[in-house]
């Protein structure tokens, strides 16, 4: 049986509780009975949901809006210190809790799968859960995105495995006890968090350094950061390593990817036989992602065969290459890819479909930068990223929760694109795209909306003004 509330959680509040992280605990917690509370900067179809579910969601930030009676405020680090919530909660002696302690609390006593990597911890946190499901044994889980089938990134469940994203962006990752840990790969990102790759590989060896005596580390054996990471782990003996990847080493080996449109078909090699299944996204990496959650269900003593048929139940997360629709034979789809890496994956991957697909299309491009401070580092790289791209179109910087950063704007990316030789083109006004994209889509055109901001809302107004 799953566990009741952690102590002192039974009447939280959370500031940004539509966050993706936010609120999938807040999900967790409302349905194991907590009276959840929290406030957020705008409506939204998250806020509706947690409301679903017994919350308190209230619009805006206001000191009023914490309750007397409340057990604990819940944050992320993106919430400021003058937040006038926060700042009632101190006049209050509120305890304040950070999202990653409140997720911990959740998984105490459960056997917890923690998936981190600096790209693809949403979709193989998603395979993972999706699979558990399909096999009877109800996980609960915590997502950074929604799953396709359920519309929801998280769940309370009355099994005994706990399955969570493990985010290294502020380092809380560190706080997690997981008995199977995944590392899918390991890259500078973050930059206002991290100065090096030394403090990357440091942040990570913490994190697996946390894996309770006698579990799993399953961790890729092509990606150079992980391939690092391995080397400096070999002297721990009370963790049992377990690689997956294209390489010969690998104890997973992935043998065959063979694009099939938007979808793939995987054959890995495993214990000296052959599976095969299907991955409902197109791309290698996201094959390797399936490969992944595979290798830690294994390690949780599940059958290989039973894993590799269960996988062939995921039908996507939102946002992961989502089709968004198609109007007069231009399909339009949806990418929430923000880092080079995650840029060229995701192009290349609808390259290899429209390959599959026998298409003679063009490949347009809307794409968000996310972040001054990783436009700032990484604009060459994200430029040539878009040089994939037939067609690119590049809005400003969604800055999220950054102050700009004098000179950092999107026209480093399109400059370095150009030189990439890349067609692009800046856009000021979000809402031209429509319009632009329309003039640019022939039948046969795949359209991708790319970014972690909020470029994803083009996707149905560009649907709806091709559609005339």
């Amino acid at each position: 049986m799953a566990p009741g509330l952690p102590t002192a959680m039974d009447r939280p509040h959370f500031i940004g509780i539509g966050g993706a992280g936010m609120s999938g605990i807040a999900k967790i917690l409302a349905q194991r009975g907590a009276r959840v509370a929290g406030s957020d900067s705008r409506e939204s179809a998250t806020a509706e949901s947690l409301r679903a579910l017994g919350a308190t969601v209230h619009i805006g930030h206001a000191a009023g809006h914490l309750a007397d009676d409340a057990t604990c405020v819940v944050v992320s680090s993106a919430i400021r210190a003058d937040n006038p919530e926060l700042v009632r909660a101190a006049e209050l002696g509120v305890p304040v809790v950070h999202r990653s302690d409140a997720l911990a609390s959740l998984m105490g006593g459960l056997r917890a799968i923690a998936v981190a990597g600096t790209h693809g911890k949403t979709t193989t946190t998603s395979m993972l859960a999706v699979a558990l499901t399909e096999l009877g044994l109800d996980p609960s889980y915590a997502i950074g995105g929604d799953l396709e089938g359920p519309g929801t990134n998280a769940r309370h469940g009355a099994g005994d495995i706990f399955v969570a994203e493990a985010d290294e962006s502020d380092r809380s990752f560190q706080k997690y006890d997981p008995e199977v840990a995944i590392v899918l790969n390991v890259e500078l990102d973050h930059h206002a968090n991290y100065a090096s790759m030394d403090e990357i590989y440091d942040s990570f060896e913490t994190f697996v350094g946390k894996v309770v005596p006698g579990g799993t580390l399953v961790i890729s054996a092509d990606q150079p950061g992980a391939v690092e990471l391995t080397s400096r782990l070999r002297d721990l003996s009370t963790l049992k390593i377990v690689t997956y990847g294209d390489s010969p080493s690998a104890d997973v080996r992935v043998h065959k990817v063979t694009p099939r449109g938007l979808t793939s078909e995987v054959t890995v090699l495993l214990d000296g036989r052959y599976l095969t299944f299907t991955v409902s996204v197109p791309g290698s990496h996201y094959a390797h992602n399936a490969v992944a959650a595979l290798a830690a269900g294994v390690a949780l003593g599940i059958p290989a065969h039973n894993l590799a048929s269960a996988l062939g139940k995921y039908t996507g997360v939102k946002r992961r290459l989502q089709l968004k629709g198609e109007e007069n034979g231009v399909q339009v789809i949806d990418s929430y890819a923000h880092h080079p890496t995650e840029m060229t994956a995701d192009l290349e991957a609808m390259r290899g479909a429209t390959a599959s697909d026998s298409s003679s299309g063009r490949l347009l491009v809307v794409f968000q930068p996310h972040l001054f401070s990783r436009t700032q580092e990484l604009a060459t790289e994200m430029g040539q990223a878009l040089a994939l791209a037939d067609a690119s179109l590049v809005l400003d910087i969604y800055p999220a929760r950054e102050d700009p950063i004098p000179g950092v704007t999107s026209t480093l990316i399109t400059d370095a694109a150009r030189r990439a030789g890349a067609d692009v083109t800046p856009v000021a006004d979000k809402a031209t795209v429509p319009d632009v994209i329309a003039g640019m889509a022939k039948p046969g055109d795949l359209v991708l909306t790319m970014g972690a901001g909020d470029v994803t809302d083009l996707g149905p107004a560009i649907l709806a003004r091709l559609s005339n």
